[in-house]
């Protein structure tokens, strides 16, 4: 039984920052690629940032380079996305995803930004 519990949404200011984590368990976290996805109602999930297993590659998209940060403690099998800077498009429920030979999903977390 995999389980990934994503946390650290809420609603936040322009220009603000959020923390999100997800912890993994049932699954040997260390050998996973690890993800964020983010979706708003009506659209499909994008890409926002991944990290290899051992972190020592991370990618974004360009809407967030510069402002996001993935990280991840496989000791703890957590992996972090700090959010800086954040906009109104930033608006969305966020996905923790584990992949590699099985994709796993978390249940998403709401972050909203606005005044």
């Amino acid at each position: 039984q995999v389980q990934l519990v994503e946390s650290g949404g809420g609603l936040v200011q322009p220009g603000g920052s959020l923390r999100l984590s997800c912890v993994a368990s049932g699954v040997t976290f260390r050998i996973f690629a690890t993800s964020w996805y983010r979706q708003t109602p009506g659209k499909e999930r994008e890409l926002v940032a991944v990290i290899t297993a051992t972190g020592g590659t991370t990618k974004y998209a360009n809407s967030v380079k510069g402002r996001f940060t993935i990280s991840r403690d496989n000791a703890k099998n957590t992996v972090h996305l700090q959010m800086n800077n954040l906009k109104p498009e930033d608006t969305a429920v966020y996905y923790c995803r584990l992949g590699g030979s099985d994709t796993y999903w978390g249940q998403g977390t709401q972050v909203t930004v606005s005044s």
